[in-house]
């Protein structure tokens, strides 16, 4: 137990934790709608958008989660507007408005040449540099996004099924889908710093993918999912303090490798020589 309790005595790496575990719960929450409605690519979009937030945020010299934030608010309301257009899929709305925002970052770096660890962080993720109020910030953004995904669970569940017949029933399919984006928006911001831009993505959609192997039921999913990303996010934050790599990596590799040690086990399951060795 002394190799549990050892990394326990620092404080950066108590905050880390927690804040891994917060992260990698809210991820696997949400990611459980990115997963259904087939959105995985937005989460990705909208973590390179918010990066050009954050380079505008160090610029003007105002925090990041103001800054950043009213940035990825901004872009996932244009995501919204233009993916309804008849003639724009959403695939492409997300294109165009995340592309665009990770270029305005790239170009204002490229003319600034005096930026610090806040847009590495950005970028790379700095879970064992999180300060105190950075995690009382994620700690409330979490426990926003866990209520009010909560509070309209039955309406998004029907109308990320069947949302034309939920119209019917007087749900407003579309006020539905902006409050979803607007979440997702903030859930990307609030994980950015802690796993940064290029792994957001993988922290919502591996946790919900794993959770399906194992869950047959909705209300299960929602509850397994959860549990996995944080359970991931612990194991993660513990590997990279012994094995000195970085956390914001060694979270998303030990998702990834549940994912596969899954798939392998149930590939031998089905596997013809599995069931006739069985018998």
């Amino acid at each position: 137990m002394t190799w549990l309790l050892l990394p326990l005595d620092f404080e950066f790496f108590r905050r880390g934790l927690l804040a891994a575990v917060l992260i990698g719960a809210l991820c696997g929450y949400i990611g459980v709608y990115v997963v259904l409605r087939r959105m995985s690519y937005i989460g990705h979009g909208l973590s390179h958008a918010i990066f050009g937030g954050a380079v505008l945020s160090y610029v003007v010299h105002i925090n990041f989660f103001v800054g950043a934030g009213l940035w990825g608010l901004m872009c996932a309301v244009l995501i919204h507007l233009i993916s309804h257009r008849r003639w724009v899929g959403a695939d492409a709305a997300i294109g165009v408005v995340t592309t665009s925002s990770f270029a305005i970052g790239v170009a204002i770096v490229s003319s600034y040449r005096t930026f610090t660890r806040n847009i590495e962080a950005a970028l790379f993720g700095n879970i064992l540099g999180i300060a105190p109020q950075d995690l009382w910030i994620v700690g409330a953004i979490s426990l926003i996004v866990f209520v009010v995904l909560f509070a309209v669970r039955r309406q998004l569940l029907f109308s990320t099924f069947d949302p034309e017949v939920a119209s019917a029933y007087g749900i407003s399919a579309g006020w539905i889908d902006l409050l979803f984006v607007l979440l997702l928006a903030v859930t990307v911001l609030a994980s950015t710093q802690i796993l940064g831009v290029t792994l957001v993505a993988a922290a919502m959609v591996i946790p919900p993918v794993i959770a399906r192997y194992l869950a047959n039921r909705f209300r299960n999913l929602l509850l397994l999912s959860p549990v996995l990303g944080g359970f991931c996010g612990a194991t993660g934050i513990y590997l990279s303090f012994y094995m000195d790599i970085s956390s914001a990596a060694t979270i998303v590799l030990t998702s990834a490798a549940l994912f596969f040690i899954l798939e392998i086990s149930f590939w031998f399951q089905k596997s013809p020589a599995f069931r006739s060795g069985a018998r």
